[in-house]
């Protein structure tokens, strides 16, 4: 399919070194971005299907990348049918598992928790959810796994490790797990922060440290935040990628903002929702978190943005998160909100204003063009200008 997004107000890359595109359109084909910035009218013309952004802006598709799968678009933390696919409708299009802890009865053994990864990855390799693009599949570390249990799964596409709910009589008993996880190419994360569920137990900066995670999953506390002289530690005294999420502590969200700016850091710096959990079913999650950045952190909303996409998806090795040729297609049209004060989507999230989410594309397929479920209406009227592709309703395939 090859669909020109055209009429567009301002194009936001995602990207923390070159954070605007000049132009005014985007060609998405073959699931790729193909042509960014500007259109010939026969490139426009040879489009199946042209989508009007009526001058709103584009952006990469939102990477959560702490969110809380388990088998299909279900959560029994909630019991709530079809959250990744309301998620989609909040702007997320690309979803990372934070490890199958909410699996009831999920095994702790190294056979059991091996299976349950290879499992959830196999559940989420052809099925999209809405669209979205689920990365599913983490090995949950636990007591008597080895290095060579990690070679077999690598082996066998799995690529992301999670320390924190194991039976480890420390947090600082992780350390071998990770380091041989990471010899092996894996993104190994470690929840961070006071207890979350029942059986868990505090991990604070000198076990991330130790452990010395590719991420430090929410930092700011999932929700309950680690004791404050923890932060500026990680910050000076690592490299690790540090994870706000919203359902976490925003003061501490807001410090670690801070500190990785004013230590010239900001690549380090991912959004995320850590969700669902107690703190419930977040669509807009991503968005607040952008929001509160912007608005209470003082932060450029394109550098929020760029926390949200680009950042997540340069620590995570993912081809999406940018708006750039090669890149996958995967791209929002938003807007200021009808009814607010503000007249474009970066001077709305600058004032702490959710933006419209006027449409979304992922894979270069629409998914849905002129409004969300989720939000309200954009200011801006987004439409299908032209769409080339053969439609029956006859129902003869029934």
């Amino acid at each position: 399919m090859r669909v020109a997004l055209v009429n567009i107000g301002r194009i936001v890359t995602g990207d923390l070194a070159a954070p605007f595109a000049t132009g005014d359109a985007i060609l998405l084909e073959g699931g790729k971005i193909a042509a960014l910035g500007s259109l010939t009218a026969a490139e426009v013309a040879a489009a199946d299907v042209v989508v009007d952004a009526a001058g709103t802006t584009a952006m990469p598709g939102l990477i959560d990348s702490h969110v809380h799968i388990t088998f299909g678009d279900y959560t029994p933390r909630q019991k709530v049918v079809g959250f990744l696919e309301s998620y989609l409708h909040g702007g997320t299009t690309t979803a990372i598992t934070a490890s199958e802890v909410h699996v009831p009865g999920r095994p702790k053994d190294p056979a059991g928790v091996k299976a349950l990864a290879l499992a959830a990855a196999a559940c989420f390799r052809d099925y999209r959810p809405g669209g979205m693009r689920v990365h599913a599949g983490s090995i949950i570390l636990e007591p008597g796994l080895t290095e060579a249990d990690l070679a077999e799964l690598r082996s066998a596409g799995i690529w992301l490790a999670k320390a924190g709910f194991g039976a480890f009589p420390t947090p600082y008993d992780y350390a071998p797990l990770m380091r041989a996880a990471r010899r092996l190419g894996m993104v190994t994360t470690m929840h961070t922060g006071g207890s979350s569920i029942p059986g868990s137990s505090g991990i604070w900066a000198e076990h991330v440290l130790a452990a010395d995670p590719t991420v430090s999953f929410h930092v700011n506390g999932g929700p309950v935040a680690m004791p404050e002289e923890g932060f500026a530690r990680l910050v000076h005294e690592s490299s690790v990628a540090m994870q706000l999420c919203t359902a976490g502590n925003l003061r501490t969200a807001l410090l670690t903002a801070r500190l990785l700016d004013e230590a010239g850091q900001p690549e380090r710096l991912l959004i995320a929702t850590d969700t669902p959990t107690g703190s419930g079913i977040m669509p807009l999650g991503m968005f607040y978190t952008i929001t509160h950045l912007a608005s209470l952190g003082g932060m450029p909303p394109e550098r929020a943005i760029a926390a949200a996409t680009g950042n997540n998806a340069r620590v995570y090795g993912l081809n999406s998160g940018m708006l750039a040729v090669g890149r996958d297609a995967d791209v929002l049209l938003v807007d200021a909100c009808a009814g607010g004060s503000k007249d474009d989507a970066l001077s709305a999230i600058a004032n702490g204003d959710v933006p419209a989410v006027s449409a979304a594309f992922t894979a270069g397929v629409p998914r849905f063009v002129g409004r969300s479920r989720n939000t309200p209406a954009g200011i801006r009227g987004v439409r299908v200008a032209e769409c080339r592709l053969p439609m029956d309703f006859s129902g003869g395939g029934h």
